[in-house]
């Protein structure tokens, strides 16, 4: 099931959180495991500048969706995306599905243009945004670093979604 983040789910979404493996979080720029990070994400739900989807499985937070937009900076066209799956939902369509309702969100807030960042070794996370009609956009060297000190890069994928709608209707996908 998937349904929109609830303020009543910060509990949930830290233990979500909590099972993850570090390496899958290094692409949001701060840490989803620590209490004041879920906090300022629901106020920023709130506020309107994050979309967020949960996936569930019997009560338990399976999967997590987030589109980040700021409408007031120069990109405002432009939405981020982003998809985190529990280690053990992995490979059952729950990020596919996700991704898919993240990008209908997007397009009816009207954006343009979609970006998703993630480490280049993270391949399934890749084919996944990919087989969604994401494309490479830019690689940027050294950009994250781990509890150990190590330096990893961070892929970023973009999408066209005026690009996409056109290939949707033209293959008569666009109420799929």
């Amino acid at each position: 099931m998937i349904r929109a983040f609830a303020s009543d789910d910060r509990t949930a979404m830290l233990a979500f959180a909590q099972g993850l493996p570090e390496h899958d979080l290094m692409f949001l720029g701060r840490d989803l495991r620590h209490p004041r990070v879920v906090d300022a994400w629901a106020a920023a739900i709130s506020d309107g500048d994050i979309d967020s989807l949960l996936h569930e499985d019997e009560g338990r937070i399976t999967g997590s969706a987030a589109l980040v937009r700021d409408p007031l900076g120069w990109s405002g066209h432009v939405g981020e995306v982003r998809v985190l799956v529990a280690t053990a939902a992995r490979g059952q369509g729950v990020g596919r599905a996700l991704l898919a309702a993240i990008i209908r969100t997007a397009q009816n807030h009207g954006l343009k243009k979609l970006t998703a960042r993630m480490t280049p070794d993270q391949s399934a996370a890749i084919e996944l945004f990919e087989s969604q009609g994401f494309r490479g956009e830019a690689l940027l060297k050294d950009h994250a670093i781990d509890r150990q000190g190590r330096l990893h890069d961070i892929a970023i994928l973009s999408l066209d979604l005026e690009r996409e709608a056109v290939r949707q209707t033209a293959f008569g996908m666009q109420d799929a």
